[in-house]
């Protein structure tokens, strides 16, 4: 198996399949009508399981949002989200106080640690069009020694993410958004300080690659103990190695080798999440993930009695206000603006 150059594909749908220290990736591609005032969804639901809507239909889903689509509060423990936006808008609300919007590009970085509540709501601002979103979230865990950590999150603003230009030997251009893990000798901003991604180490790397047509990117080598898996999730085929596509689909690839990927007749986007393995046992019950079944029990037994500090809002589909920008409150009161 080491001497190959891809290990598997498969196809890949909303819902990504991950490999270690990855938990989960969900990506998410709507197109909402237009907004009301409040900013809530201006069509009938109709024909919709309201509360989990995850149907797609007529282009959208509400998820558990009842009027505004997205997810009304709910927690977390034991690992952390890597939230990409890279088209629209969302709302995060917490049980420490933070809350913001974010969104064309920007990410948002919280490690749930000791445990959180937070909200995550997509607000339709548009009143006159429509409001397409595309995000990514990404479930990436933490070892035991940092599941109790302290609850924190960052922003990484879009104005501020790196992004490698680069071109083929035929002058197709490759763009490489470094979120996660130097490339290239391109250093990416700094993730929250108990992430695994923290230990430069522990060699995460997320990148978010948009090929031109028929552009050609080769992928620098990595050391053997790296997962690598690349997601191709948007474009009408991509070539990687010897293996064609014309559907989404993942590649899980050998870290060590120099791998083409070649785009198809029109721009392609691909996805590269790699790290070390944390290499323990995971337990995992929903937003709780632990080492074992008495963590979990014991997850459920804190939420339960202290609701991880409560819910300091007064909607449980915490939006913001419709004539807000891009902001984050943090919970010791410093705010970013936009």
């Amino acid at each position: 198996m080491k001497d190959q150059k891809i290990y598997s594909v498969q196809s890949i749908g909303n819902q990504w399949p991950t490999l270690d220290p990855f938990l989960f990736t969900a990506h998410h591609k709507e197109i909402y009508p237009k907004g009301n005032e409040d900013m809530s969804i201006s069509v009938p639901l109709e024909g919709r399981n309201i509360g989990s809507d995850f149907s797609g239909k007529d282009g959208f889903s509400m998820y558990h949002g009842r009027k505004i689509p997205g997810f009304p509060y709910h927690p977390h423990r034991g690992f952390e989200t890597v939230t990409i936006v890279e088209e629209g808008l969302a709302d995060h609300s917490d049980s420490l106080g933070s809350a913001g919007r974010f969104g064309e590009g920007d990410v948002q970085w919280m490690t749930a640690g000791a445990g959180v509540q937070h909200s995550e709501m997509f607000p339709l601002l548009n009143t006159e069009e429509e409001n397409p979103l595309e995000l990514f979230q990404i479930w990436l865990n933490l070892p035991r020694k940092d599941k109790m950590a302290a609850p924190s999150y960052k922003m990484l603003w879009h104005e501020d993410i790196p992004i490698v230009n680069e071109k083929d030997e035929e002058g197709n251009e490759i763009n490489v958004k470094v979120i996660a893990g130097d490339y290239l000798k391109q250093q990416p901003l700094s993730p929250t300080p108990d992430s695994w991604a923290s230990e430069v180490s522990n060699k995460v790397a997320i990148w978010r690659v948009k090929l031109s047509p028929n552009a050609v990117w080769n992928i620098p080598q990595d050391s053997a103990e790296v997962n690598r898996v690349i997601y191709f999730y948007r474009g009408d085929s991509i070539e990687v190695e010897d293996r064609s596509v014309d559907k989404n689909s993942l590649f899980h690839i050998n870290p060590t080798e120099s791998i083409s990927v070649k785009a198809g007749d029109t721009d392609a986007y691909v996805l590269l999440l790699q790290g070390v393995p944390i290499n323990e046992p995971v337990a995992q019950h929903g937003p709780f993930v632990m080492n074992t079944k008495e963590e979990l029990q014991e997850a459920f037994a804190d939420y339960q009695r202290t609701e991880f500090g409560g819910w300091p809002w007064d909607k449980k589909e915490m939006v913001h206000d419709k004539g807000k920008g891009r902001f984050a409150l943090h919970a010791d009161g410093v705010l970013e603006e936009k």
